[in-house]
C-alpha cells in the first residue's frame, strides 16, 4: 500500500507538472504575436513632397493623418532613379547591378535559386498579392498568389496573413507631363500654378509651372487612393493587424529627377505603419521621425524579418527594424541604359554627403535622343532653349557631367554646388571614393562588365548574369574598375594601350570609352581601333567602330557597324543602334540599310512604331533618332 501511495504521489506529481507545462506554453503562445499583415503602397515617380514632409503646397490629407502615428522617414532612398532597376531591387533584395537588371527595360537571366520576397513570404504562409505593376526585368510568372488588377488581400483564405502590394500609376511621368483634365477629375480643389516654386534645374515658365502644380494635383489623386485603401482595412477589421508602407518608386518623373543619378532622382518619401500590437518589432525606432538610412535592398529583408521568415543568404539587403535591425553606414545607388540612353554612373551617401561617380562623363544627361524629344516638360525646355531662354542652372542637363560630384545635403539640399575640389573635403571624399570601389568589387558589379558581353557571356555559358559576376576574380574585376576610371582622365592615349591587349573583354570596352572620352588625337593608337573593330566581343567592336567612324569617318567602321545591326542578338543590335545614334548626321551611310532592313525587323504597334516593350523598342528608338538626326522626317511616337 505504501509503495502504491509512492507510485501514485509520483503519478500526480508528474501529471500537475505536465498540466503547468502545458499552461505556461499556451501562456507563451497565447503572448506570442500573430503573424503581421503587410501591406506596401506605393507610387510612381515622386519625391518627397507630401504635406507631412512640410511641403504646405501638397494636398495629402489621408498620408499626413497617417503619418501621425507612423514612423516618417526622412533618409528613403530608390537604390536607382528609374523604375525597373529600382523594382527588380526593392523586391529581390538585391542590388540590381549584382543581378544584372540595372537596365531599362532587360530580360534578364536570374539565378535559379533566387527567391524573391512574395517567395519568401508564400513559403512562410503568406497570401501574396500584386495589383499589378511588375517591371523587375525578369520573369515573375509564378512568383506571386496572385498578380492582375484584381489582386487584393479580400482573396485570401480566411485567416491567412497576407503581403500586398498596391502601386497606382497616376503620378508617373506621362500622366504628369500629358496635363489630361481626366486625371484629376476626382479633386475638388487644384493647384494655383502661380504659388509653385520650382527647382532651379527646372526653367520658370507659365508652361513648367503648370506641369509642376499638375504634378502635385496627381499626388492628391493618390492620397484619395491611400484613403481608400485605409479605409478598407478598416472595414474588414484589419487596420491594427497591418503594417502598412507607403513610399514612391524614386524622384519626380521631369527632368534633374527621374533617370538622374542624384538625390532629386533617388530620394523618396516612406512612411511606415506599425500598430501598436507589433510595436515591438519596430522597437528601435521610437521616435516619429527617423534619419535613418534605408534604401530599397533592405525592403525585403526586413519585410521577411517582419513576418519571422527567414532571410535568404543571398538578400544584400539589411532588416532596418527591430531588435536585430542593422545600421547602415552608407547606401548606394546607380544608374544605367534608360530606353537607348547607355549610361553607367554610381553614387554613394553617407548621410550628409553625396558623391557620384560618372563613367561616361562625355554623355550629357539629356542626350539627344527620342526620349528626351517627347513632350511635356522636355518640349518647354527644348522650347526655350532654341529662343536661348534658360538657364545655366538647366543648361547643365546638356553639358558633358563632370567625373566626380560631391554634394552636401544638409547645406545643399538643390545640389547646385559641386565640392569635388574643396581642400578640406579631402579626406571625406577619398573615404567616399574607396567605399564605392570595394563595393562595386565586392558585390561584382555588372555595370563594369557591360551590358554586351555580361548577355553574350551568359547565353555562352548557359548560367544567369549573377552567377557570371560571380565567376569573375578579385583581380579581374580591380583590371576592369581601373580603366573604367579612366574616363574623363586620360592624358595620352597610349596609356591605353595595355587594357586594348587586356584578356579580358570589358577592360578592352572600358579602353574605349575612355579613349571616346579624350577629345585630342588618337592617330598613335588607331592600329589598336582597327583591331578591335573585328575583336570577338560584339560591344567591343561597335564601341570600337563607332569611334572610327566619329573621328575618322572610315567605311570599314561602317561595314562594322552594319553587321552588327544585322546580328539575330538582340541585345547587341541594340548596343550597335545606340552607337550609330551616337554618330549624328554622320550616320548617313547607314540610312538606306535602317531604312529597309533594319528598322522593319523591330517595327510593330508599341506606340504605333515598335515590336514590344523591350529590346526592340529601344532598338526602334535608336534607329528612329538616327533617321531623324540624317534629315529624315518621321512620325515618331508621343
Amino acid at each position: 500500500m505504501i509503495e502504491m501511495s509512492v507510485s501514485s504521489g509520483r503519478n500526480v506529481y508528474a501529471l500537475l507538472l505536465l498540466i503547468l507545462l502545458g499552461l505556461m506554453a499556451c501562456g507563451a503562445n497565447e503572448e506570442l504575436p500573430e503573424h503581421p499583415n503587410i501591406l506596401w503602397i506605393s507610387h510612381e515617380d515622386l519625391s518627397p513632397i507630401y504635406g507631412c514632409y512640410g511641403d504646405a503646397y501638397a494636398r495629402t490629407p489621408y498620408i499626413d493623418s497617417l503619418a501621425k502615428t507612423s514612423i516618417r522617414f526622412t533618409q528613403a532612398f530608390s537604390n536607382a532613379p528609374i523604375c525597373a532597376p529600382a523594382r527588380s531591387t526593392l523586391i529581390t533584395g538585391m542590388y540590381a547591378s549584382s543581378l544584372g537588371t540595372q537596365h531599362l527595360r532587360s530580360e534578364i537571366p536570374v539565378p535559379e535559386n533566387l527567391k524573391i520576397l512574395p517567395e519568401v513570404l508564400k513559403e512562410a504562409g503568406y497570401y501574396t498579392s500584386n495589383n499589378v505593376k511588375t517591371d523587375y526585368n525578369f520573369d515573375h510568372q509564378g512568383r506571386w498568389d496572385e498578380s492582375s488588377r484584381e489582386a487584393h488581400w479580400r482573396n485570401r483564405a480566411e485567416g491567412q496573413p497576407f503581403f500586398g502590394v498596391f502601386n497606382f500609376m497616376m503620378t508617373h511621368e506621362g500622366p504628369t507631363n500629358a496635363l489630361r483634365e481626366s486625371d484629376t477629375e476626382s479633386l475638388e480643389v487644384y493647384s494655383d500654378p502661380d504659388q509653385a516654386v520650382l527647382p532651379p534645374h527646372l526653367p520658370d515658365s507659365p508652361k513648367m509651372r503648370e506641369i509642376w502644380a499638375h504634378m502635385y494635383d496627381l499626388l492628391a489623386v493618390f492620397d484619395q487612393q491611400v484613403g481608400k485603401l485605409l479605409g478598407q482595412l478598416e472595414a474588414d477589421g484589419l487596420l491594427d493587424e497591418t503594417i502598412v508602407f507607403v513610399f514612391s518608386d524614386h524622384g519626380h518623373g521631369l527632368p534633374g529627377h527621374k533617370r538622374w543619378l542624384d538625390n532629386a532622382g533617388l530620394q523618396i518619401p516612406f512612411i511606415l505603419h506599425v500598430p501598436d500590437k507589433y510595436s515591438h518589432l519596430a522597437s528601435n525606432i521610437q521616435a516619429s521621425v527617423t534619419d535613418r538610412k534605408v534604401g530599397f535592398v533592405d525592403f525585403a529583408p526586413t519585410v521577411i524579418r517582419l513576418a519571422g521568415a527567414e532571410v535568404p543568404e543571398m538578400m544584400e539587403g539589411k532588416n532596418f527594424l527591430g531588435e536585430a535591425a542593422e545600421e547602415k553606414e552608407f547606401v548606394f545607388g546607380y544608374r544605367d541604359r534608360a530606353d537607348d540612353c547607355y549610361e553607367v554612373s554610381r553614387s554613394v551617401y553617407d548621410g550628409r554627403y553625396l558623391y557620384v561617380r560618372h563613367f561616361m562623363p562625355q554623355l550629357p544627361y539629356y542626350q539627344n535622343a527620342l526620349i528626351f524629344n517627347k513632350g511635356g516638360s522636355y518640349a518647354e525646355i527644348n522650347r526655350l532653349r532654341d529662343r536661348g531662354q534658360l538657364s545655366e542652372s538647366v543648361l547643365q542637363l546638356f553639358a558633358p557631367k563632370p567625373v566626380e560630384v560631391v554634394y552636401d545635403l544638409e547645406n545643399d539640399p538643390l545640389e547646385q554646388h559641386n565640392l569635388i575640389d574643396q581642400p578640406e573635403l579631402a579626406g571625406r571624399i577619398a573615404g567616399l571614393s574607396q567605399a564605392l570601389d570595394e563595393w562595386m568589387i565586392r558585390h561584382r558589379d555588372t555595370g563594369l562588365i557591360t551590358e554586351g558581353i555580361m548577355m553574350e557571356q551568359a547565353k555562352a555559358a548557359g548560367k544567369s548574369v549573377y552567377e557570371i559576376a560571380q565567376g569573375y576574380s578579385t583581380e579581374a574585376f580591380r583590371e576592369i574598375l581601373e580603366v573604367a576610371r579612366m574616363t574623363g582622365e586620360v592624358e595620352e592615349p597610349e596609356a591605353l594601350i595595355p587594357f586594348f591587349e587586356s584578356e579580358e573583354a570589358s577592360a578592352r570596352f572600358w579602353a574605349l570609352v575612355a579613349l571616346d572620352s579624350y577629345s585630342g588625337d588618337i592617330e598613335a593608337v588607331f592600329p589598336y581601333l582597327s583591331q578591335l573593330m573585328q575583336d570577338g566581343a560584339p560591344a567591343v567592336a561597335i564601341k570600337s567602330a563607332e569611334i572610327v567612324a566619329k573621328r575618322m569617318n572610315d567605311p570599314r567602321a561602317f561595314e562594322v557597324l552594319e553587321r552588327m545591326l544585322k546580328l539575330d542578338d538582340e541585345v547587341q543590335v541594340l548596343q550597335a543602334a545606340i552607337s550609330v545614334r551616337q554618330l549624328g548626321d554622320k550616320a548617313q551611310p547607314l540610312l538606306e540599310v535602317i531604312q529597309e532592313e533594319i528598322f522593319p525587323r523591330y517595327s510593330g504597334e508599341i506606340w504605333g512604331r515598335y515590336k514590344s516593350w523591350s529590346y526592340p523598342m529601344f532598338i526602334g528608338m535608336a534607329l528612329d533618332q538616327t533617321q531623324i538626326n540624317c534629315g529624315r522626317v518621321i512620325d515618331t511616337h508621343k
